[in-house]
Formats: C-alpha cells, structure tokens, sequence
C-alpha cells in the first residue's frame, strides 16, 4: 500500500535503470473549479474520451483536475462514490491521497528549515534522540529522499496483521526501528514509507504541534483547503467508500487504521484542493523558490549518479518533457498527479478502487491529459503488422551492467522484453525500429548499422534515456 501506479511497477522490471516504489474551501481566483467546457471543445471533448472507456458507470470511479497557468481547463467525475447506494461520484469529492500525502509531509520540513528550525544535513537523532541509528549517520534529507536505508514496515511481512489497530507514533516506529538497515545511506535510493512517517515525528517534535494540526494550521486553512486534511479529524474529512475489485466484483477495501499511513500516507483531498495546493507551491506562497526548485531536483547519490525523486515528489522526462509527479495506493483508493513545469501544466487524479489487475492505468493517463493540453502528441501503437524477418532481426541480448541484460525475444506474432528473474513484457511496434513497453509509454528504439544489422537499443523511459548495445541472439 501507499503505492506509486501499477504502470510503474509494471516498467521496474525491465530495467534496473527503471523505478518501482512500494506505498501505496474557499477558493482562490486561479484554482477556482469553473463548469467544464461545452462538449465541443475539441479539447476537452478529446480528454473525455481518453478517460471515459476506463471507468464504468456502474462501478467505483475517479476525479480528475487539469489546469494550465492555474486555470482549470478540464473538471469531471466518472464512476460511483458508493457501489451499494448507486451513488455517483461528484467532482468535489473527498477520497484517500495515499502516497501524495509524502509531498505535503515534505514541504512541512522544508518551511521548517527555511524557517531556520532544522535543516537538511542534521542527523534524526537529533529529534529523535532515542532512534537506535547503530553509528550510522541518517539525515533529513536521507529520509526525504528514501535513500536512508531504513526497512520500509509496509514491506514487513507481519504489517497486514497490525494494519487494522490503532497505535500511537511511538508504537508505530517501535514496530520497525530495530530491522537492520538495508544499505548505507546516501549509497541507494529504495521507496520508503517508514522514512516519512518519521518526517513525521520530526515536525511534530520541531513545532510543537501534532502532524495533523501542524498540517492543518501551517498549510490547509492558509490556502484554503477547507477538504484537505488527517483522515477523521473532521466531519468534512470522510472520504467516499473505497473499494477493492476482483472478477468485477466491487468489495469494500480491507480496514486500515489511519495511524499506519500517518505522514507517508493518511491525508485525504479533493482535486480542487490539489490543484489550488500545486498554484500556491509554485506562486512562492510555501517555501522559497530556491528550495521548492531544490525540491524538484533529483537527489544526488553517493556514486554521483542522479536517484530518480527529490525532496516529496519523482522527478524525471516524458519523451524531453520535465515532468515532476507522485502517486498513491493505498486500502481502497489510487491516485496520481504529474506536474510539467515548463508548460505549468497540472492533472490529478484520484481514484476509489485500489490498483491492480485490470485498474485504470491512473499513471499512464495523467500523462496523455497532460501531454494533450500541452499540444504534445504521445507515441500510440501501429497498425503496421512486422513480418518474421524483421521481427527476427531485433532478437538478442542487450546488456545493462555487468551483472544483467535485457533480452528481445520472438513469441510468436509479436516481440518481447525482459530481464532475468523478472516478468516480461510486450513491444508494440509505434514507428519503425520503435515500440512500446506493453501499456506503457515507456519506448524502445532499436538502431542499426549501414548493412542495416540492428547493433543496439535505446529505451526511453521517465528516468532518461539508457543505451545498450546489442551482444548476441539468446
């Protein structure tokens, strides 16, 4: 739980070079929710039709915001709100955040630092004395960055047994601080819940305050975000029912006590409220712009090599688009949103079914809504059937280090990608010598010498482009 999409962790395995994270009001002018456009904008008639086939009329649903330079230019709800009740669900409907919680988390230690109360570089045991650190020397920005190195207790493999009761902050981290670190910090990036729940602790050891007042008082009522806020620390902080679904089947999500999510995952939202949340980040009403744009630089790791996730958010390219964005998964609900700095153009969408197995690819749809109003038209697939020669000729090996290697196989009709003790997945032919990782749009394009023999690879992902060189036919 507390999760990024399934179209991520679907991509993760291809790739070392690839992510897999675990987790899952009153309005101002330029956020102000305003009716959607008449039908027949092109615009916003071609976004719902992207969205709509994904969601049903008769199951649980999504919300979904898109603004550009802080005007809303696409509002709507698809779906239901309770399966049971046949209740639809309205745009201003309060759900679950999951993982998009950590940003908030993040920006609460960054006012706290611009304010001079802590910074990056201090060890936690400075706030968090009694924390058995064994020497080893773990700092903010570790945690902020997931590069601590400190197991994540959603990863543990007795947290479905305790996720259900009620514990306090101390009880919470007594369940994980004792497991031995998994690598040194600064040296890995790895996703990590247990990193931002203590965040956590430390802004409420800083201020004086609980995570959820602290939250409540330093950033919800300043900017108006009358919904936003700890899940059940108020009446206008109920989120719609959340839902599980197996063989179409809807079922409410198993029970989670929001003491566990804290702050990696336990604040609930409205579209409305993000997108106002995004407009005042970026307005300077926050932070600093110098440490908002810190926050939106990838961390870098001790080998000096770039970690794909600055301070709250991933960061990355979307075939040369700068693109910073997060998203959730957690009992009953996903969510994702994605920020294009460069075009200031902001989606979220947030979702009352878990991820999964035939879920909404909530990741990769953000991202075409995103790509659309910035006028920037995205690979789709081919019509073009390959024969077996060329298909044939793009078989082999395509090393990625010294230890592993992608390889190109034939399956019948089709291609397929993948690495050794990972899952593959299918190339689907968009341009010639390019494909698509299966759903993704994660792409692969293969070069070729003079003679025309296919030599290497270059696979287009959020993290960059990698390169590989073919070695030979498996």
């Amino acid at each position: 739980m507390f999760q990024r999409s399934a179209i991520a962790t679907a991509v993760v395995a291809l790739s070392a070079l690839l992510l897999q994270a675990p987790f899952a009001t009153a309005q101002p002018a330029a956020t102000k929710a305003v009716p959607v456009q008449a039908a027949q904008d092109p615009l916003v008639s071609g976004i719902d039709a992207l969205l709509a086939p994904h969601f049903k009329a008769d199951a649980p649903g999504i919300t979904v915001i898109a603004t550009k330079d802080g005007k809303t230019v696409f509002r709507k709800a698809y779906g239901l709100s309770d399966v049971d009740a046949k209740q639809a669900l309205a745009p201003e409907a309060v759900l679950r955040l999951g993982s998009i919680t950590k940003q908030f988390t993040a920006i609460g230690i960054l006012m706290l630092a611009d304010e001079g109360k802590l910074a990056l570089t201090d060890d936690i045991t400075r706030f968090l004395p009694d924390y058995p650190a064994g020497g080893r020397h773990v700092t903010i920005e570790h945690l902020l960055t997931h590069t601590s190195g400190i197991v994540s207790y959603t990863s543990k493999k007795d947290f479905g047994d305790v996720m259900g009761k009620d514990v306090s902050v101390e009880q919470a981290i007594d369940f994980f601080k004792n497991e031995a670190p998994e690598f040194a910090p600064g040296s890995k990036f790895k996703y990590n819940n247990s990193g931002y729940f203590l965040l956590g602790a430390i802004i409420e050891k800083v201020s004086g305050l609980s995570y959820a007042r602290f939250m409540d008082e330093r950033i919800f009522k300043p900017l108006g975000m009358a919904h936003t806020g700890y899940e059940g620390t108020g009446a206008a902080l109920k989120p719609v029912p959340g839902y599980s679904v197996q063989d179409g089947q809807a079922t409410l999500s198993r029970p989670l006590s929001m003491a566990w999510p804290y702050a990696a995952g336990a604040l609930v939202s409205t579209v409305d409220d993000l997108a106002r949340w995004q407009a005042a980040l970026v307005d300077g009403k926050l932070v600093r712009p110098d440490t908002l744009r810190r926050a939106f630089t990838p961390y870098t790791l001790a080998d000096g090599k770039a970690g794909p996730y600055g301070h709250g958010w991933f960061v990355g390219k979307l075939h040369g688009t700068p693109l910073v964005f997060h998203g959730g998964n957690i009992n009953g609900f996903a969510t994702d949103a994605v920020w294009l700095p460069d075009e200031r153009i902001y989606v979220a969408v947030l979702g009352n079914r878990e991820g999964g197995p035939g879920a909404a690819p909530l990741q990769k749809l953000t991202r075409q809504v995103a790509m659309r109003i910035a006028g920037k038209p995205l690979p789709v697939p081919s019509a073009v059937k390959l024969d077996a020669a060329t298909l044939g000729s793009y078989v082999g090996v395509y090393p990625i280090d010294d230890k592993a290697s992608h390889t190109v196989r034939q399956e019948g009709d089709g291609l397929s990608i993948g690495a050794a003790g990972k899952p593959r997945a299918p190339l689907v032919n968009y341009r010639p010598d390019g494909f698509l990782i299966g759903d993704s749009l994660t792409t692969v394009n293969f070069s070729r010498d003079a003679r025309g023999v296919v030599t290497g690879m270059a696979i287009d992902s959020e993290r960059g482009v990698s390169t590989h060189q073919r070695t030979a036919a498996p």
